[in-house]
């Protein structure tokens, strides 16, 4: 129960002091579960989080979930999953029964355009962590991707299905030539 406690906690703590989305709660997740609580290594991290992606839904909820399935099974996944949860919500009911009286504040819009740069950050630095670890030819790749997601406008979707297509393909010609 304590774990489960734990978990919750844990995820509880990255839900409520995270501004931007999913994107970026990744780099809280990865210094809570990575760095301070070891909970996983940064290579399952990464699975983790190709999966994560791959999923539907929001993908700090899916990396949660899959984190607390990986440390306590169905409990785990589902502590983690309302300790991401719950402070959302919370603030998200808070904003909607004050927003028509806050809507045009002064503060609140320039606190949210100073936020604005760090939610940036926050997004590149779990990408520029993983990257470390890939080869140069695999970030070209991937810059290339994003170029075609952003700028021409190529479906997420369909980039998956064809970097899934192209990674059976590559293991199945390794693994030919293997056996020969």
């Amino acid at each position: 129960m304590r774990d489960l406690f734990e978990i919750f906690a844990t995820f509880f703590r990255i839900g409520v002091f995270t501004f931007g989305g999913g994107f970026a709660m990744i780099p809280l997740i990865q210094d809570a579960i990575i760095k301070r609580k070891r909970w996983i290594d940064e290579d399952t991290f990464t699975e983790l989080l190709i999966i994560a992606q791959s999923s539907p839904g929001p993908i700090a909820i899916n990396t949660a979930v899959f984190v607390g399935y990986k440390r306590r099974g169905t409990a785990g996944a589902f502590a983690a999953a309302l300790g991401t949860i719950i402070p959302s919500l919370v603030i998200i009911l808070i904003i909607a029964i004050y927003f028509a009286t806050i809507r045009q504040n002064v503060y609140i819009d320039s606190a949210f355009k100073g936020m604005r740069p760090a939610v940036v950050a926050l997004i590149v630095g779990p990408i520029l962590s993983l990257s470390r670890n890939i080869a140069t030819i695999n970030i070209i790749i991937a810059l290339i991707v994003g170029l075609a997601i952003w700028y021409w406008g190529f479906s997420p979707v369909w980039v998956l299905i064809a970097g899934a297509a192209v990674g059976l393909a590559i293991t199945a010609i390794n693994s030919r030539k293997a056996k020969n």
